[in-house]
């Protein structure tokens, strides 16, 4: 009898970690570009953002400028990959396939006063709030003039006191109940600020998230949760994740709205979060925005994704590729030709060979001062230095 049960057991064990249909092939076609340009797909409680159209009554210039942005990150994005496969960078993470999330963000939210609390993939989004090329490669490079961390964690830990973005940590989803806190603090300052915090769809699987997302229902905070869904947490995917189809789903259990918009959409998603910072500011509480979206590249520079998924998918997806989308639009408005784009891509050239030689150029940290912000320090101990 005993061993019966013993085999039975590990018949069922078994059973339990045998893949089903959906993730039989485990490096095949598991997520095509239908699958996230229909968002709206088993949705229950959130609410599907429509598609954009024209220009969203913006002005020409604004909607230039998202376009410089989005082409200033794609390629500070992909000189940061060069320098790591060169050798002179040992780590970085890269963003390219979410910039017109994240720069549809940035634009729907006040600059000059709220706060950001971005994840490691949002290098658009920081660029937009207000670091510069310069800023990032001397945190990619670890130089002492790294003015996000003084080269002392690793780069895309995105940070300013100056311009309101709030360091994050290597531990996923930590920074959700920064969020939360933030947002509080301006509710009871009443300072009208809004707190956008980024996440991917795996940070969701975390207790983090629920604990941010109940606190600011409770209490209806100024926050806006975007989640930026790629489909895939590193190596696993949605449906290992997550037990429906939209992480904005959830929402209606913290008792504040979700919405699902296409990530490649940049006036779509401006829209759902420029509502959604108007909520906030009139004290209606926070919003839980998911944008469909997906990575070019590896999840980092030490990970091969194509044990995971296909190239013929990843290639799939470079044909809606948002950059490209959005340049098609602006052609189509007659905003945007060949001659302007050349101009721009030759300015963002020189812009990112310039922070480049900068910070190539700027000096190494003083090993003496490694443990400087680390520890504690006396005031006697930190004027000696």
């Amino acid at each position: 009898m005993a061993t019966g049960a013993v085999s039975a057991s590990a018949t069922a064990i078994q059973k339990a970690f045998q893949p089903d249909a959906r993730t039989q092939a485990q490096t095949g076609h598991r997520y095509l570009p239908h699958d996230g340009v229909d968002v709206g797909k088993g949705t229950i409680t959130a609410t599907v953002a429509p598609p954009s159209a024209g220009d969203g009554g913006l002005p020409a210039e604004t909607l230039r400028e998202m376009y410089w942005y989005m082409a200033l990150a794609r390629a500070l994005d992909e000189r940061m990959w060069h320098l790591n496969r060169s050798g002179h960078a040992p780590f970085v993470v890269s963003g390219q396939g979410h910039e017109a999330t994240q720069v549809a963000a940035a634009f729907a939210l006040d600059r000059t006063k709220d706060i950001l609390v971005p994840y490691y993939r949002d290098l658009a989004l920081c660029l937009v709030w207000g670091l510069t090329p310069r800023d990032i490669l001397l945190s990619v490079l670890a130089r002492a003039g790294d003015p996000t961390s003084g080269a002392r964690q690793m780069p895309a830990h995105y940070s300013s006191a100056k311009l309101r973005i709030v360091s994050g940590s290597s531990v996923v989803a930590t920074q959700l109940p920064h969020a939360a806190g933030t947002a509080y603090a301006a509710k009871i300052r009443r300072t009208g600020q809004v707190t956008l915090v980024c996440f991917g769809e795996g940070g969701s699987s975390k207790g983090d998230f629920h604990e941010a997302c109940n606190f600011a229902g409770i209490h209806k905070l100024p926050v806006i949760f975007l989640c930026e869904n790629n489909h895939y947490a590193i190596s696993v995917p949605l449906e290992r994740q997550v037990a429906i189809d939209n992480v904005a789903d959830r929402a209606a259990g913290y008792g504040f709205p979700g919405v699902v918009v296409d990530g490649a959409d940049l006036l779509a998603v401006y829209q759902v979060c420029r509502e959604a910072a108007d909520r906030a500011r009139r004290g209606e509480g926070p919003t839980l925005i998911e944008a469909k979206v997906y990575r070019f590249n590896p999840h980092s520079s030490d990970d091969d994704d194509r044990t995971y998924r296909s190239p013929e998918e990843v290639r799939a997806w470079r044909n809606r590729d948002p950059l490209l989308l959005w340049e098609k639009r602006l052609r189509e408005l007659g905003i945007l030709d060949d001659q302007a784009i050349a101009a721009i891509n030759g300015k963002i050239k020189q812009v990112i060979d310039d922070a480049t030689d900068f910070a190539e150029r700027a000096p190494l940290p003083d090993p003496s001062t490694f443990d400087r912000f680390v520890y504690a320090e006396h005031a006697g101990t930190s004027q000696a230095r």
